[in-house]
């Protein structure tokens, strides 16, 4: 799993020929894709990185609150373009990006875990569509996690 982060003032995502729109005030966004060898302990660890995560300025200036200590939410985009792999050619390759099914099963239970287990709320955009995602990077601060790292490092 990869989630590229990054936190925001403001952010939308609109699909125009569905009619949908949603939005969040201060908080995340995160841009997440799912490989086929994610499972449960994956989007538990990283719904938790994530609902903990201290990107944002606390009363002195200093970076120390997470997205839930500003009672913020997150606008959460499903993005296999993440597990691009562009070391041949011009042309990207997604073949390491997950299983369409498998990936939006995974992606889903992601966001439910982050405002169930996590209570911070979450938005949308809609699984494998042509979006359109406008945000006020705060900071700027963008962060990129993988679960690969993390298991790594856990070895």
């Amino acid at each position: 799993m990869r989630v590229v982060v990054q936190a925001v003032d403001s952010a939308t995502v609109d699909i125009e020929s569905k009619g949908w729109h949603r939005s969040i005030g201060r908080g995340l966004v995160a841009f997440v894709g799912i490989a086929d060898s994610d499972g449960d302990a994956e989007i538990e660890w990283m719904a938790r990185k994530l609902a903990s995560l201290r990107i944002f300025p606390d009363g002195n200036g200093r970076i120390n609150l997470s997205v839930a200590d500003i009672a913020g939410s997150i606008l959460s985009v499903s993005q296999f373009t993440l597990f691009a792999d562009v070391r041949k050619g011009a042309r990207p390759n997604f073949s390491a990006a997950g299983e369409p099914t498998h990936a939006k099963e995974m992606w889903l239970r992601f966001n439910r875990i982050l405002e169930h287990k996590w209570k911070v709320p979450v938005e949308t955009g809609l699984f494998a569509t042509d979006m359109k995602v406008s945000l006020v990077n705060h900071g700027p601060m963008t962060i990129v996690i993988d679960t690969n790292a993390m298991m790594r490092h856990a070895a």
